[in-house]
């Protein structure tokens, strides 16, 4: 087993289930799971921010406010926020998306592994088309496999909930299309250098097992895979 720490980024398209497999990952083997969700909020003093933007409460940018992803690579184009301490190794996800990014990433460390999720189209329109989400808490819901208790109301506070401009139907196409274009060459980037395994599959519980042996082979896991 490697006695150094682990750094792994785990890539995917919107609906991937990058997200679900990375609090497997984080439970399972004990890492510390960074996102630029989460550099966004510690940057910018706490607080929910919406989809792509900082923005208004409808995920529109606002004057003045960064893209995340220029806030991902530092705000003035450098690298991103100091990586923190950790025992055993870290990994991350929705970073980096674009080769500049990808760039700016091996500035501040050398990644072990890539884990690249590879689904069809078709499923992650059809996923994304039905997520609903409750603005104020960020709770994700879906029509398909986890609906709420009342259609189209918050389990939890009895508000509506609202889809998202981006996962409208006509929306979906375009956001994937953009992602397929950008992730190309972070995906041969990676593979030139023999860290990017895929794995390709239409439900996270199934590509999970590889995922873990994958992991297994690089650091001992803290639960077993069907205590996951």
């Amino acid at each position: 087993m490697a006695s150094k720490l682990l750094r792994a980024v785990v890539l995917g398209p919107p609906g991937s289930g990058k997200g679900t497999m990375c609090e497997k990952i984080a439970r399972s083997f004990g890492l510390q799971h960074l996102s630029s969700g989460q550099f966004l909020r510690e940057s910018l003093g706490g607080g929910e921010c919406p989809r792509g933007w900082w923005g208004d409460d409808r995920g529109s940018p606002a004057p003045g406010i960064f893209h995340r992803d220029e806030i991902a690579t530092g705000w003035d184009g450098g690298i991103p926020p100091p990586l923190p301490r950790v025992h055993r190794g870290l990994f991350s996800f929705r970073f980096p998306r674009t080769l500049g990014q990808a760039e700016a990433l091996d500035r501040i460390c050398e990644l072990d592994l890539v884990i690249s999720l590879n689904i069809p189209f078709e499923t992650l329109k059809d996923r994304l088309s039905a997520r609903w989400v409750h603005p104020a808490s960020g709770r994700v819901y879906n029509m398909d496999f986890n609906p709420p208790h009342v259609q189209g109301i918050d389990d939890l506070t009895g508000e509506p909930l609202v889809q998202r401009e981006d996962d409208k139907p006509e929306a979906v196409a375009a956001r994937l299309r953009k992602y397929k274009d950008a992730a190309k060459p972070v995906i041969e980037l990676y593979k030139s250098r023999g860290i990017l395994h895929s794995f390709s599959g239409t439900e996270t519980n199934k590509i999970w097992p590889y995922v873990y042996t994958l992991l297994s082979s690089k650091i001992p896991p803290i639960l077993s895979d069907e205590e996951n």
